[in-house]
């Protein structure tokens, strides 16, 4: 889970004051507070423990999980569900109208996981179809500015950081990164323990593990290696997927070969995930960019370390 520091967390302590009678559903016994000045709906469920900050507003039909702070100025509209122990700072807008001509008004949701912390002015727009979710996975942590669309789907332990972009229908796997103002097109996919280099785009898929070249669009350089030590992977896992590396980008082989290949030679989890990844992709994957000024990437003998 993305944690904070208690000094921060006590600066979102606002006075207030105990829900009374006339207040949104209250479940659990401990006492949910709400500043004087917030507006909350009461077709809102709140649950035990809960802390509502000055000026927030919450809409109807939302749900908001027991232990959640939200700061001031933080807005949480129609149809959002809210998981327990989250931090929501200032000026989050949280289940918002999506940004997309074709909605007609239907009924669709938000769903944020458990232990996720928003930050400063993080949107994230509900889904477009009738039904539809836009989905954040639990222990997630938003930065100040990123955005969510629609009908996105977000992994556990992703990170999006200050100014990312997600358009609608994209899809984040777990532990993934994405550095600051990173852009991932409409139905893209960014995958497990992959990393986005600060401002750089993918309009294909980035494969899983593997990191993205700063301000370049498409363009994968090599494995995640910092991502996948702290991830814990083994270190014989680490070094098959510099095999599985240089099958995919550095041996001529077409995608649908070098997942064949992937496939016969190395028989790991990660492996596996990719292999599936590649045969599973709708818009092709990123392309290799190749530094012909240096001769060996640095970062390549440390997956040993």
């Amino acid at each position: 889970m993305a944690r904070e520091t208690v000094d921060t967390l006590s600066r979102m302590s606002f006075p207030s004051s105990p829900a009374t009678d006339g207040s949104p559903i209250l479940l659990g016994e401990e006492r949910v507070r709400i500043h004087p000045t917030a507006v909350v709906s009461s077709k809102a469920r709140i649950a035990e423990g809960v802390s509502i900050g000055p000026f927030c507003v919450i809409d109807d039909h939302v749900e908001i999980g027991a232990g959640s702070v939200l700061g001031p100025h933080v807005t949480i509209l129609a149809y959002t569900t809210l998981g327990e122990n989250c931090r929501v700072h200032a000026g989050a807008v949280l289940g918002d109208l999506p940004q997309d001509q074709r909605f007609g008004g239907a009924v669709s949701f938000s769903r944020i996981g458990a232990g996720c912390v928003i930050r400063e002015g993080v949107t994230v727009h509900r889904g477009t179809e009738p039904d539809s979710a836009t989905i954040v996975g639990d222990s997630c942590l938003l930065m100040a500015g990123s955005h969510v669309g629609h009908n996105a789907r977000v992994g556990r332990n992703v990170t999006l950081a200050n100014g990312a972009l997600l358009a609608g229908y994209s899809r984040i796997d777990d532990f993934a990164f994405l550095s600051g103002h990173c852009l991932v097109h409409q139905f893209t996919r960014v995958g497990t323990l992959a990393m986005m280099s600060g401002g750089s785009a993918a309009q294909m898929d980035v494969p899983p593990y593997c990191i993205t070249r700063s301000l370049t669009t498409n363009a994968v350089v090599f494995l995640n290696v910092v991502g996948l030590k702290r991830s814990g992977m083994p270190v014989d896992e680490r070094r098959s997927l510099r095999r599985a590396f240089d099958l995919l980008y550095r041996s001529g082989l077409s995608v649908p070969s070098a997942a064949d290949s992937i496939e016969r030679e190395i028989d790991t989890p990660s492996g596996r995930e990719l292999c599936r990844f590649l045969r599973t992709s709708k818009r092709g994957i990123c392309k290799f960019f190749r530094d012909e000024r240096r001769r060996e990437d640095p970062r390549e003998e440390s997956l040993a370390a």
